[in-house]
């Protein structure tokens, strides 16, 4: 337990923890590969080092700022919050030590590996961590989750649809396998902010009257799954157009409910909202792009980038803060993280709606940005990644 010697000075607990719980490692891994990798794809684009062996330099970044990045995040979260929704033990230890090393191996072997090796060890990964969350979730019976389930196949399946399509097997362009994940992995974003962002929102701030309105929640579920199916099988403006545009004004009214302008003095509360906050105007995009206004890629960079990112940025600063023990209190290396997250969503949006002239200058502007937020992260969160919990508890 953290205590105070006699002289007066706080007693920080000392040890190894780092496989203690699954944000620990997932979250560490995810921000540095994400920061590195970025990079990576800019050099690539500039010609300063090699392609991939395996991928396509574009489709390498495409796939791996989803199944690489997202998904580590993804498991990180699922792992840890797995544990308080069901009560029942997640990973820790060797076996949480393993899984992370899979998503290792599969980083490597995208990169160095032949194609079949590198697309088996690649595949796998979500696979076995859906059997993981199953294993809790249905033993518990915890009904409300089994939803995760079948997200993480089908992120699974989309992986190996993905694979098969670069390899030249079925006749599917791989970026639309990538695109129907970043389709699932927003889809979760959704249904995970209208949980968190108004709980705690309104824990934070008790006097504030956060709006939860379960019947709108529902319908801005429906219209979200609506307009990204009718994008993603390519039915058109007709259809795209009026479900995103409803999306858009749906999701800004829930957010509007949840009182983020409350939260501006409190960059551990609005850096959610930020994240939330692009999401409308992600579908607002996308109907734009439906009625060919704007670019395809600018849409799917809001999403990727603004809400996907900004909300990653926001939670894996919160939840471990929370879950070593520490105060729910973003610092300034968070605060500037989270701007600089939303300075790369900006200057990549630039980047698609520019003449080409400025092009790749505005890329390297994002990704510098984003790369600069996940390495301050990195850098601040690796002695509390690594370290026990402050007041001495598991996890």
């Amino acid at each position: 337990m953290q205590r105070l010697e006699d002289s007066g000075k706080l007693v920080i607990p000392r040890g190894f923890a780092l496989f203690e719980l699954g944000f620990r490692p997932f979250y560490l891994v995810a921000a540095l590969f994400s920061a590195l990798s970025v990079l990576g794809w800019v050099a690539m684009l500039e010609g300063r080092i090699a392609m991939p062996r395996y991928l396509p330099a574009l489709l390498w970044h495409q796939h791996e700022m989803v199944f690489g990045f997202a998904l580590a995040v993804i498991a990180g979260f699922l792992l840890t919050a797995g544990r308080a929704w069901t009560g029942l033990p997640t990973p820790r230890g060797i076996p949480l030590a393993l899984l992370v090393a899979l998503w290792i191996a599969a980083r490597v072997a995208l990169l160095v590996a032949p194609a079949p090796l590198a697309a088996t060890v690649d595949a796998a990964f979500p696979f076995v961590l859906a059997a993981v969350m199953a294993w809790v979730i249905v033993r518990s019976r915890n009904t409300r989750n089994y939803f995760i389930i079948a997200l993480l196949v089908a992120l699974g399946a989309a992986n190996i649809v993905f694979h098969l399509a670069a390899a030249g097997i079925v006749d599917v362009a791989p970026q639309r396998a990538v695109k129907f994940a970043l389709y699932l992995v927003l889809t979760l974003v959704v249904v995970m902010a209208g949980r968190v962002v108004p709980a705690f929102t309104g824990n934070a701030l008790p006097k504030l009257k956060v709006l939860r309105r379960p019947r709108l929640d529902a319908a801005s579920l429906a219209v979200t799954l609506i307009a990204l199916a009718s994008d993603l099988v390519g039915l058109g403006a007709a259809f795209v157009a009026p479900a995103a545009l409803a999306a858009a004004i749906m999701h800004a009214l829930r957010q509007a409910g949840w009182g983020p302008l409350a939260t501006l003095r409190m960059p551990i509360l609005w850096s959610l909202h930020a994240g939330h906050a692009w999401l409308p105007l992600g579908f607002l995009l996308l109907a734009l792009a439906s009625l060919d206004l704007v670019a395809p890629a600018v849409a799917s960079h809001v999403f990727a980038l603004g809400v996907i990112g900004g909300m990653i940025i926001a939670m894996i600063t919160r939840t471990a803060l929370g879950h070593t023990g520490r105060a729910l209190i973003a610092g300034r290396a968070e605060t500037i993280a989270y701007a600089l997250v939303h300075v790369a969503v900006f200057a990549r949006v630039l980047a698609g709606s520019v003449a080409g002239g400025l092009y790749l200058q505005w890329i390297s502007a994002s990704a510098l940005a984003w790369s600069l937020a996940f390495l301050l992260y990195f850098a601040l969160y690796v002695p509390r990644l690594i370290g026990p919990r402050l007041d001495g508890k598991a996890g």
